[in-house]
């Protein structure tokens, strides 16, 4: 209103303004666009009924200030989500502060740390596999241990004898994901928990992929003492774009005591937050972190109930199926069955001059987001695929047909790969100038 000269704003009428901004809208991939094949992301798609509980208006409209009587409601659904994760993993404790999976590991660290620092022991290792996501080794070294990594064996899996080469009484814990980043399980897990237990460690399970095991199997019954579950990837919730996330960590009865304070509890009348837990690492996140995000992981366990069991079997089940009918165009990691996700070798298809990066980017002409590629690490030109529960069989189908024309492609016309994505609102862009010279305005 302060404006002596004009804006020098086009004049839109509002249907020019609409058509303008769905047009943009339109040129952005999403799950309710294609497929996202994203290996160990595990983007499922979120159910609108998540959207409608996070966006009701008494749970939008509260603030996390508000006295504890005052948000009861709230307070219900946060002890009952602690409930159900105990349940879920088999675990004693949980705090649900941590904004993500990374948050949750190093969390978890602070925990251990914490822990023996009260034994009085000061363990200064942690034994990382050369398989691990790459959080791992660096929540460690964040609380100031000294990394190990061992190689994996032929299958694979965690090596028992080099593990036992390095376990000492200075390693304060192990950190597994399983099933592993290669989409397998660990076949010997309960003899790893054994060795490493008789050693005075600790056991850390990343739960990235739990997905995998949801309701068949859990970390407690793996002999895993503390563990973090990605609330935006196994029960959902959309966490593309850096967010928003969540990853509560869940710890054996022992260790309940150093939890992040506080704790919602339940005294037989009213919710309340427990700020005198014992031997707290103190908060790690402002108020409980990204309480929407807690209200959809909720109303996901809800809405599957006992059933959450059928959703790792239908995960399994549809990785497997993608997997065995790749075998004769691909090289696959493994010669068995995988779980909820596999990894292609695509030293093949390189050999004839086309990588895995080219090959992930013509499948966005497909209208399919490319997968992870190049991890895991101990795979040379890696592509790994996790199809999740969420698609059907039509989808799955389609996926395996691209993936079979990309490999004939290969081999008849590898140097058309220089110009793909061919389709898409931006063509193929020069990775390395784009990270260098960032350009946020245009």
């Amino acid at each position: 209103m302060k404006r002596k000269t004009p804006l020098n704003f086009k004049n839109n009428e509002e249907l020019e303004v609409m058509r303008k901004y769905k047009k943009r809208s339109d040129e952005n991939f999403c799950i309710e666009k294609g497929f996202y094949p994203l290996g160990s992301c595990t983007m499922k798609y979120n159910p609108r009924i998540n959207e409608y509980c996070a966006n009701l208006e008494k749970l939008l409209n509260i603030h996390p200030s508000q006295k504890d009587e005052e948000v009861q409601g709230a307070l219900e659904i946060m002890y009952k989500l602690q409930e159900s994760l105990k349940e879920i993993t088999g675990m004693s404790g949980v705090s649900l502060q941590p904004c993500a999976g990374a948050h949750g590991e190093l969390t978890g660290m602070m925990i251990i740390k914490k822990y023996f620092e009260k034994k009085g022991e000061e363990r200064k290792k942690v034994i990382v596999p050369d398989s691990a996501h790459g959080t791992n080794p660096m929540s460690a070294a964040m609380c100031g241990y000294e990394i190990i990594q061992i190689k994996s064996n032929e299958k694979g899996l965690v090596n028992i004898e080099e593990l036992k080469k390095v376990l000492d009484k200075n390693v304060a814990g192990l950190m597994l994901t399983n099933p592993n980043t290669l989409g397998l399980f660990e076949e010997e897990i309960l003899e790893i928990s054994k060795i490493m237990h008789e050693n005075g460690s600790l056991l850390y399970y990343d739960g990235a992929n739990f997905n995998a095991i949801m309701g068949h199997t859990n970390p407690k019954k793996m002999g895993f003492d503390v563990v973090h579950l990605n609330l935006h990837k196994t029960f959902s919730t959309p966490h593309g774009g850096g967010g928003p996330g969540a990853g509560p960590v869940c710890v054996i009865e022992e260790l309940k005591d150093y939890l992040p304070n506080p704790i919602v509890e339940f005294d037989g009348e009213k919710y309340y937050r427990n700020y005198k837990i014992k031997n707290s690492i103190g908060k790690v996140s402002t108020f409980f972190g990204n309480f929407s995000v807690l209200i959809r992981a909720y109303t996901y366990i809800l809405s599957y109930g006992n059933q959450l069991r059928n959703v790792s079997s239908k995960a399994v089940l549809n990785a497997n199926y993608i997997m065995e009918n790749l075998r004769n165009e691909f090289d696959i990691a493994n010669s068995g069955k995988c779980m909820h996700e596999f990894v292609i070798c695509g030293e093949k298809q390189k050999e004839k001059g086309v990588s895995t990066l080219q090959m992930a980017k013509r499948l966005m002409d497909f209208d399919i987001h490319p997968p992870t590629i190049y991890f895991p690490l101990i795979i040379h030109e890696s592509m790994m695929i996790e199809p999740t529960e969420s698609e059907n069989k039509e989808t799955l189908d389609n996926f395996i047909n691209v993936m079979k024309e990309i490999a004939k492609e290969v081999d008849e016309n590898p140097v058309n790969f220089e110009n793909y994505p061919s389709k898409t609102p931006i063509k193929k862009a020069d990775e390395t100038l784009a990270a260098r010279n960032l350009n946020l305005r245009n």
